[in-house]
């Protein structure tokens, strides 16, 4: 009796052994298969994820370009010093943000804008690609700086612009960063490369200087009054090729109607790329674009 009690035991201690054993190897193969089910989850959410498009996909930055919106299209980031964007329009109250979507003609490409208010003011350093040296901007009919463009042939969205100048063939694009802004120029192969600089756009210019540091690097200010009663601001221009040859409007690097034409090499290559950098204090703040 006794050794049979015995053999009971251990029958029954091996029984729960097994289930024990059994009950472990379950549970184990339930959390891999969890674990299993949870990583392919996962990879499949990661993997639509990645086809998301980001928010500022969406964004239309010509919205309130139009009727009474005084909005602009450029590039801009926020809280940044830059507003880099395309002047279609030099007065009127429509015009307050330097662009309108009803125009047809861009002046050229200036640094600061204002945004959906009902008065005009900056549009400061004014860069305009062209194929020759001329200083009218085309606003009285007469022969201009100025080019024709079509919205088919302009993209924009939050932080870039590009556009196709009509009359001189010339493609270009727009970004910025916090404290400069990029300007990139592609000219037709074998065409002129003129850069207009004019100091004396939009605003009463109250004062205005170019310096000449080198052939790739200019420098200098440009004071003026509209809504502010003196807007002072400061500029560093640096062209990634050496320019050639430099024209100044009746010889003048200051006063208030100063105007510089720069002149590039075509035989070297039919991309030029220009930053631009700006400070309301001083010439050395606006240096500061490529550390600041």
């Amino acid at each position: 009796m006794k050794k049979t009690a015995k053999n009971s035991k251990k029958q029954n201690l091996f029984v729960k052994i097994v289930k024990k054993l059994f009950n472990y190897l379950f549970m184990r193969s339930i959390i891999i298969i969890f674990l299993s089910i949870l990583s392919l989850s996962c990879k499949n959410s990661f993997s639509v994820n990645n086809n998301v498009k980001k928010l500022t996909h969406y964004v239309n930055t010509f919205i309130g370009t139009g009727g009474h919106g005084h909005t602009y299209p450029g590039a801009s980031l926020p809280y940044g010093m830059m507003q880099l964007s395309p002047d279609t329009r030099l007065k009127g109250w429509d015009g307050c943000s330097g662009y309108h979507y009803s125009d047809k003609h861009i002046y050229g490409f200036s640094h600061t804008h204002l945004s959906g208010t009902g008065i005009s003011d900056y549009g400061d350093i004014l860069l305009m690609p062209n194929n020759q040296v001329i200083f009218n901007n085309g606003s009285n009919g007469e022969k201009g700086y100025r080019s024709s463009f079509s919205h088919q042939n302009e993209v924009s969205s939050p932080g870039y612009y590009a556009v196709h100048l009509d009359d001189t063939k010339i493609d270009v694009s727009l970004s910025v960063s916090k404290r400069s802004g990029i300007h990139q120029y592609v000219f037709p192969k074998g065409s002129k490369q003129v850069v207009i600089l004019d100091l004396a756009h939009r605003d009463r210019v109250l004062d205005a200087e170019v310096s000449i540091e080198s052939n790739q690097l200019v420098h200098g200010r440009r004071f003026s009054r509209a809504w502010a009663e003196e807007q002072r601001l400061f500029f560093d221009i640096a062209f990634s090729k050496p320019f050639t040859n430099v024209t100044l409007l009746d010889e003048k690097t200051t006063g208030e109607n100063v105007k510089a034409a720069f002149e590039f090499d075509e035989s070297t290559s039919n991309i030029l790329e220009i930053e631009v950098g700006i400070s309301a204090v001083d010439e050395a703040g606006a240096r500061k674009k490529n550390t600041a």
